[in-house]
């Protein structure tokens, strides 16, 4: 009898090395809180493939836009913590902390972070038409005609809002807000001149600059972007202090268990080694991270706190 008790816990323990490896069971959904098109999409995508690759499973890319990407997150929020649902976040998850009154989910508890994916500068980014070719003749412009110049924005109170809205208090110019969905549709209508400006992630837009459709004329970030060496920053261009940096987390509900959150881990810094991924990322200047769980989760407090102080500034709320 001894024996063979001996034997069913060796059996136990030896199978659970195998149940934490059974994942994942099934397709996994990736849920992008924007709307198509955007850079959020286009690291999801090249993402899903990846996994698709390393765990033979398929990756069903689910697009949730809407209310400050609270739509998708809250989906995920109150998803079974299995792994099979995760979301790609931007500092709109850290914003609306600060932004909104009331959330279905509490920023924080009820996600675990992953990692954070990547990093990058906001591009300052007008239509073909605008005759502003810099910063400085877009400042001028705008005090010549005080709000009849408009900008895009991926919605109220979103990252693209802000930074905009700091480039107006720091310089003293007014223009019109016009808030879209997300990248896509703010970019149709910023190619086609219904709106002039747009701050947004350089990997959002950078296939609209390449083709000629859209004009860069600065980044955000305190050091320019290697991709674009002749592209000066905001700071460097008459508005001295300015910075605002975009970047990618990915998250999954609380509760997911920590084999599970490791070996999602593991095989999304091991994405972002590849070559592809670092030719995608860098073509838009754009610098892969892969923290631990332990970073990202510290690195999303940091910048809780950083974007609720840039809410506050900027007086905005949403009830």
């Amino acid at each position: 009898m001894k024996v063979f008790a001996v034997l069913a816990i060796c059996a136990i323990a030896g199978g659970a090395p195998a149940a934490e490896q059974a994942y994942p069971t099934k397709p996994i959904r990736f849920i992008v809180p924007t709307a198509a098109g955007g850079g959020s999409d286009l690291i999801a995508r090249a993402l899903g493939q990846k996994y698709t690759q390393a765990w033979g499973q398929q990756v069903v890319v689910d697009h949730r836009p809407g209310a400050g990407m609270t739509i998708g997150i809250d989906l995920v929020a109150k998803a079974t913590p299995d792994g099979h649902t995760v979301i790609i976040v931007n500092p709109s998850h850290a914003i609306n902390s600060t932004l909104m009154a009331r959330l279905p989910y509490d920023a924080v508890r009820d996600f675990i972070p992953i990692t954070v994916i990547a990093t990058q500068a906001y591009a300052v980014v007008v239509s073909p038409s605008l005759p502003a070719k810099n910063v400085r003749e877009l400042i001028a412009l705008a005090k010549a005609k005080p709000r009849e110049l408009s900008y895009a924005s991926s919605g109220p109170g979103s990252a693209s809002h802000l930074a905009t809205e700091m480039l107006s208090g720091m310089t003293g110019i007014e223009m019109t807000h016009v808030p879209y969905k997300g990248t896509g549709p703010a970019v149709v209508d910023l190619i086609s001149g219904r709106v002039q400006l747009y701050i947004n992630p350089l990997l959002a837009v950078i296939g609209a600059v390449e083709t000629g459709r859209l004009r860069v004329i600065a980044v955000t970030s305190a050091q320019r972007v290697k991709s674009l060496p002749d592209i000066p920053t905001v700071a460097e261009s008459g508005v001295p202090g300015y910075e605002a940096i975009a970047w990618y987390m990915l998250l999954v509900p609380a509760k997911t268990p920590p084999a599970v959150v490791n070996q999602l881990n593991a095989e999304t810094v091991k994405a972002l080694k590849s070559s592809e991924m670092i030719e995608m990322l860098a073509r838009a200047g754009t610098d892969p991270l892969g923290t631990t769980p332990r970073e990202a989760a510290d690195f999303l407090k940091v910048e809780m706190a950083r974007w609720g102080k840039a809410v506050k500034q900027a007086g905005v709320r949403i009830e």
